[in-house]
């Protein structure tokens, strides 16, 4: 399916957005914050061993019609041909994530993010790294902070590239570190697959589903773990035990609904990991 076949229709109504349909940054703000706040980031698919299809057809079948979420490399691509759709100007980029890590750590390419070219200038658009997912587009003006509706982020240069970083209280917490140089979808089928089977990939035996909340609060489950972050930096820890628990916090926070088995199939891959109630640096 090309990107002339997007049903550009859906997917508004998807992430419930009605406002104009041209190529702005007010728009491209607006479409942000419904897309980020609607469709969550999720690996329920990675975790029960599929490695998540990248075309336009699988992916509209199932962020769109199946009302599920997915992780960067479905989200951005889906999300790219949205403003394509749009008329905007986008191309793809790709981090390193180095959260809770050094800005210069050695890490493998691993996360999509986009370019999008405005009048007003390039800026970074990203709608698919989770736990810290920018909920606004960020210009690509380095050492300036920006306000997003949950946290301030900046971006600053470290040799050829460039390191996003959110403001978590008083102090400033990397999260990736990006190259300005366009790539191609193979790059992006390459990085898919090694992050979708990879032994040492945090979604191949974890439950994870995150979604940015009102008022700037960020809803995270991790292996049973359900935090809501305020903007205030306040945490609610809950941990969420069975499988109909985990039902009705995937269904009512995140909007997700799996078929069949899925969900005890999920649950039994987390514990065969011994990974039940285990948290990561990446998702807290």
């Amino acid at each position: 399916m090309s990107s002339a076949d997007f049903n550009q229709n859906a997917w508004l109504r998807r992430i419930g957005y009605t406002g104009p349909r041209t190529s702005t940054l007010t728009v491209l703000r607006d479409v942000i914050a419904a897309h980020t706040t609607t469709i969550p980031f999720e690996n329920l698919d990675v975790l029960l061993g599929r490695v998540p299809k990248l075309d336009l057809g699988s992916l509209q079948a199932k962020l769109i019609d199946r009302r599920r979420g997915g992780y960067c490399f479905e989200q951005n691509t889906l999300f790219q041909a949205g403003l394509r759709s749009l008329g905007f100007t986008v191309s793809s980029l790709i981090a390193r994530v180095i959260r809770g890590m050094a800005e210069d750590a050695v890490r493998p390419e691993t996360h999509m993010i986009l370019r999008v070219d405005l009048p007003e200038g390039p800026f970074l658009a990203d709608v698919g790294f989770g736990v810290q997912t920018p909920t606004a587009p960020m210009p690509f003006r380095a050492n300036v902070p920006q306000d997003t509706p949950h946290e301030t982020m900046r971006l600053f240069p470290v040799g050829e590239e460039l390191v996003l970083q959110a403001r978590l209280g008083d102090a400033w917490k990397n999260i990736y570190r990006l190259s300005p140089r366009h790539r191609l979808p193979v790059d992006f089928e390459v990085a898919n697959w090694f992050v979708a089977t990879h032994s040492g990939s945090p979604f191949i035996s974890n439950m994870i589903a995150t979604r940015p909340g009102a008022h700037g609060a960020r809803n995270t489950l991790f292996n049973g773990r359900f935090n809501i972050r305020r903007k205030s930096g306040e945490v609610e820890k809950t941990m969420v035990d069975g499988a109909e628990s985990l039902r009705s916090v995937l269904a009512e926070t995140f909007g997700v609904e799996l078929d069949g088995t899925d969900l005890d199939d999920a649950i039994d891959a987390v514990d065969r990991a011994g990974n039940r109630g285990v948290v990561h640096p990446l998702f807290v």
